[in-house]
């Protein structure tokens, strides 16, 4: 069963991902620390240049999506792939800049999500995550087609 999303709020929640460098204490990204930036499979998912003037928000998501996942707000998610027992994986876009989003990302501690892993570059972020019964990955990276925007994905799926 599918739910329609109640909010923009709701709708920036499928969307995506980031964090800078590795973890500190507090949890936040700071200096380089891990991983494949493609190990969720992001290359693969929805089109990355996409700009917010084309994007068409999606109306619902899988029933267990974290639709309490803190997003940046003005984000558009414009696809949501149900990878079964892989996942979901949403990816939108904002014209919120880059660091901002970041920014962002790292604050979801305070909703209860913490950064396990990840790095940071000029222009993209990816962190693993996990919280509420989830786990996964997200990525921001700076929009190479639309500029001043910030591409997200957020892989998600039930912790086992």
């Amino acid at each position: 069963m599918r739910r329609a999303l109640a909010s923009a709020s709701s709708t920036a929640l499928l969307l995506v991902l980031a964090a800078c460098g590795g973890h500190d204490s507090t949890g936040r990204i700071g200096e380089a620390d891990a991983g494949d930036p493609d190990a969720a499979g992001f290359s693969t998912a929805a089109d990355t240049t996409t700009c917010v003037a084309d994007a068409h928000a999606v109306s619902s998501t899988p029933d267990d999506y974290p639709s309490d996942f803190p997003m940046p707000a003005g984000v558009v998610v414009f696809h949501v792939e149900d990878r079964g027992a892989d996942g979901v994986i949403a990816t939108g876009v904002t014209d919120t800049p880059f660091g901002e989003v970041l920014r962002s990302m790292n604050a979801a501690t305070s909703a209860g999500y913490r950064v396990t892993s990840g790095e940071t570059e000029e222009a993209d972020a990816e962190a693993n995550w996990t919280g509420h019964g989830f786990v996964g990955r997200w990525a921001i990276k700076r929009s190479a087609t639309c500029p001043g925007e910030t591409v997200l994905q957020l892989l998600a799926k039930k912790s086992a």
